[in-house]
């Protein structure tokens, strides 16, 4: 990943482009105008006063603890706040003042400590520091930097301590990093609970146990959670306390490198879920009144804590802030060799008011004006800008609940310059559909309408859910679809109930409906493949500190006498079926039918057909569907077959001839027999492979 020497200015904004992709933006035209000219002045500002943004952005390399090669220390800290700081740890015996930084400009300190004798480093790999805060008030604060590498907890406490993390040979990558993938199958993952068992799990299990699991299932992208050091485990990652360290839970910097570098052998895409939306209340193992100010790194008063989340809120038009955040993405890119990032929370980042209490109708009025965030919307315009110049195979990802227009068009554009979004209506509508609707009550135009209803060329990441549908205090597909007879009836010995095969086929459809109408990538939190069973939830007080939900019990798929088995294959299958064809990287589908009494839905995408029939009840013999290309077709994909749990209604070798017959707005058509609750892919076999 060789990266540019420095950056060049913007290309001229091409503003006329997206007014006219969509015409209700033309009002709002000052306003693209006036957030483009921030971004613009930033990176001149950037350009100017510090070399530019390939230079500004390394700054990981300086601050902090780091160690040049004749083997001395340079120590760099921003603390505005401070009256004096000083190094403290195990080097110099935990001597508090031994080891003063030399005040700079702009709130700056800095500190050289000399190799000692042949050139061996002060302080030795492995050590504990502290930064040591003279506050205003006189106060000595013990802080760990925000740049540290390495936090570890020690068994018993409850603060991380700062190590410094120098060994004498770091990992070497060996395989390069995949190419930009044109089809993005996601499997979002978390490493702690990759694991049956009921701990902890490690890096080294994700690498060796979980990554050939990802490989055979047909995902090319993984999506990693709670990378980033956070103290609290129940948080799922979104409390970070130190943003430049790995989580050393489940194990050391050099066996993320491996598991990142491993999973790159395998042609899988890396992708990190990056929280600088907001950060961790702590201040003892935290960034939060690092230099004993609330306004170090932060808003000052109630402007910088989020009132739900009770965290800490950047200050997005700080320039150390925004040195501290580029710099965060750098060193996730170059030091671990990451391919991209999910940005956590950018509804909260976009609005004065984070989201909280408000809804979005889709009104354009509230994307613009005062209670935009402008100063975060200009830091997210910069973060894309730097990623895509430095690093243009990189993919960037935003997690937007609001529905910003042109957040995923290129800044040049006046865009937000992110590559994709999660369509996060989706996965709310199906809970929508199967919590409060009879299955004959099912919309087919509301299912088609949600599914494809995006803004024109940006790309979205479709889902049937997520993590946080898995999440305790709510429930997952499967077990909203089968709930309790989850625990009894999901043997093949026992009798296939209406609950289960219920379960089972609408489980397959949803996810195949979702996958190859909903968007232009795909995602599936780990587990909920194979509608694992249960909730996710913590070890915490409320739980009496059980990890016997903290897990993923991936061996319910290896027991041919669970029907777990029969999701799990369905899945792999159709990931399989999409990077043959490619429906992801093709132009969103043409909908031929949306038939609200038969219930059924048919559609074309990548030359291929999609029929689904999600009728309880009723099955078609003979049924018309609208195709646009003629010729002899073929079952590729059939929910109804025996390998997923189906009832083996359909006859494989059955060739369906078209006819020149309209129907339904398309010029040809061919008859199909569609059983109940089956869904079906059809390939055209005169069509040269």
């Amino acid at each position: 990943m060789a990266a540019a020497a420095s950056t060049q200015p913007p290309q001229p904004l091409k503003l006329p482009q997206l007014l006219e992709r969509d015409p209700y933006l033309a009002p709002f035209e000052t306003d693209f105008q006036r957030r483009y000219s921030l971004f613009y002045n930033r990176l001149k500002n950037i350009e100017e006063n510090e070399g530019g943004l390939d230079k500004f952005s390394k700054s990981y390399k300086t601050f902090g603890v780091n160690q040049f090669v004749d083997g001395g220390i340079y120590c760099k800290e921003w603390a505005p706040g401070a009256e004096a700081v000083f190094l403290a740890g195990d080097f110099n015996g935990w001597n508090p003042f031994s080891h003063p930084y030399k005040k700079m400009e702009y709130g700056k300190w800095e500190l050289f400590i000399p190799p000692g004798q042949d050139g061996y480093p002060p302080v030795p790999h492995g050590s504990k520091l502290k930064v040591v805060i003279r506050a205003q008030n006189g106060e000595l604060l013990y802080r760990i930097s925000p740049w540290a590498r390495y936090v570890v907890r020690d068994e018993g406490k409850v603060n991380y301590d700062w190590v410094h993390w120098n060994p004498p040979q770091s990992y070497i990558h060996k395989h390069p990093s995949p190419k930009r993938l044109k089809s993005l199958r996601i499997y979002e993952s978390h490493v702690g609970i990759a694991s049956p068992e009921g701990k902890v799990a490690s890096y080294k299990n994700f690498t060796y146990n979980v990554l050939p699991r990802i490989k055979d299932l047909g995902y090319n992208c993984v999506q990693l959670m709670a990378i980033m050091e956070h103290a609290y485990y129940a948080s799922f990652g979104y409390q970070v306390t130190s943003f430049f360290a790995a989580s050393s839970r489940y194990g050391t910097p050099d066996d993320l490198k491996e598991m990142i570098d491993v999973a790159h052998s395998m042609g899988i895409t890396v992708l990190l879920d990056v929280v600088h939306s907001h950060a961790s209340k702590n201040s003892e193992d935290g960034l939060n009144k690092f230099d004993g100010t609330d306004s170090c790194f932060f808003h000052s008063g109630p402007k910088g804590t989020h009132q739900l989340w009770d965290s800490r809120l950047f200050d997005y038009a700080n320039w150390e802030v925004l040195r501290f955040l580029l710099s965060n993405l750098r060193m996730w890119i170059e030091d671990y060799r990451f391919d991209g990032f999910r940005f956590d929370g950018v509804t909260s980042m976009l609005y004065h008011h984070h989201g909280i209490g408000t809804g979005f109708s889709g009104d354009y009025n509230e994307y613009f004006g005062l209670h935009v965030d402008e100063d975060a919307l200009c830091y997210l315009m910069l973060a894309n800008h730097m990623v895509n110049f430095l690093h243009p195979e990189c993919i960037t990802i935003a997690e937007d609940v609001s529905g910003m227009p042109a957040l995923c068009r290129p800044v040049a554009e006046g865009g937000g310059g992110f590559d994709y979004r999660l369509a996060m209506a989706i996965p709310d509508k199906w809970i929508q559909i199967i919590k409060e609707l009879k299955d004959e009550d099912w919309n087919m135009g509301n299912i088609v309408h949600t599914l494809t209803n995006r803004r024109y060329e940006e790309k979205y990441i479709a889902y049937a859910e997520s993590h946080d549908q898995a999440l305790v205090g709510d429930k997952t597909l499967a077990f909203r679809l089968m709930d309790a007879e989850m625990y009894t009836n999901m043997s093949v010995l026992s009798p296939l109930t209406p609950v289960i095969d219920r379960g089972i086929q609408l489980h397959k459809m949803i996810r195949l409906i979702t996958h190859a109408l909903g968007g232009e990538s795909y995602l599936n939190f780990m587990g909920n493949e194979f509608g694992h069973p249960e909730w996710l939830d913590f070890p915490r007080k409320g739980n009496n500190e059980s990890y016997h939900y903290a897990r993923r019990q991936f061996n319910l798929t290896e027991d041919h006498l669970l029907r777990y088995r029969f999701l799990n294959t369905f899945d792999r299958d159709m990931n399989k079926l999409e990077e043959r064809f490619g429906w992801l990287a093709s132009p969103p589908a043409f909908v031929s039918e949306k038939h609200e009494s038969n219930k059924v839905i048919a559609f074309e995408r990548a030359g291929l057909i999609f029929i689904f029939n999600f009728h309880p009840y009723q099955s078609y013999v003979d049924y018309r569907v609208g195709i646009e290309t003629p010729g002899k077709y073929q079952i590729l994909l059939d929910s109804d077959a025996a390998e997923y749990g189906g009832h083996q209604r359909l006859d494989h070798s059955t060739e369906y001839f078209s006819e020149e017959y309209p129907h339904n707005y398309r010029p040809n058509s061919l008859m199909v027999y569609i059983p109940s609750r089956v869904a079906i892919v059809l390939q055209n076999m005169d069509i040269p492979k």
